[in-house]
């Protein structure tokens, strides 16, 4: 387990004299239900930041085609640095230039359950197994990890279990607006000063980018 503060990392990547996100503290531990979150960003590669609350930040993984809601897809995973629960709620522009300049939206949220009985031990063996109660995604999922990256950015495959909320569709594009604006990413971009035409491109199918 690490030994550097909580968020330090979070921290060191981020001049927040410059960007909008959230400097955040590591949240005190509570009875609540724990917050998940999916944003899609358009950095330097666009993907979707998959974050689930766990002793008061949120751990993070960088999921570069997305989820998918069909148990036959694994869908890799990097695991980044843990966020402030507090960026849960961005939605907006980093600036270009900074540590993941771009257009992010607020894609899904809601809350987690653990299906473990042990979250650090599943965590620690890499099979973490749990439940999803979102707007856009809901269930039973599996986080999985490989032997693949380096132990700085270790790599997970994000796993659909089969059950009533499995499905072939493909939800980014039948659902591709924020939860929080209703906002498409070209909406996000002009509303901030941001990249318009290359969040544009961010909207466009899957399939046609």
């Amino acid at each position: 387990m690490s030994t550097k503060p909580p968020l330090s990392e979070y921290r060191r990547k981020r001049d927040f004299d410059v960007t909008p996100e959230p400097s955040g503290r590591p949240a005190p531990a509570s009875k609540k239900k724990l917050d998940y979150v999916i944003q899609k960003h358009d950095a330097s590669h666009l993907h979707y930041d998959f974050r689930l609350e766990w002793r008061g930040v949120l751990l993070s993984w960088a999921i570069p085609k997305g989820p998918s809601l069909d148990p036959s897809v694994k869908r890799l995973a990097a695991q980044v640095e843990d966020h402030p629960v507090e960026y849960g709620s961005f939605e907006g522009v980093i600036p270009e230039g900074e540590y993941g300049g771009g257009t992010v939206m607020l894609w899904d949220r809601g809350t987690w359950t653990p299906e473990v009985p042990d979250v650090d031990a599943a965590l620690a063996k890499g099979e973490l197994k749990f439940t999803l109660h979102g707007t856009k995604l809901r269930g039973s999922w599996v986080l999985v990890r490989t032997k693949l990256g380096s132990s700085r950015k270790p790599q997970w495959l994000l796993i659909k279990h089969r059950d009533q909320y499995a499905s072939s569709e493909d939800v980014e594009t039948l659902k591709p607006r924020s939860v929080a604006s209703k906002r498409l990413m070209v909406g996000i971009a002009r509303d901030a000063d941001g990249n318009v035409e290359k969040a544009a491109k961010a909207d466009a199918p899957p399939t046609s980018r």
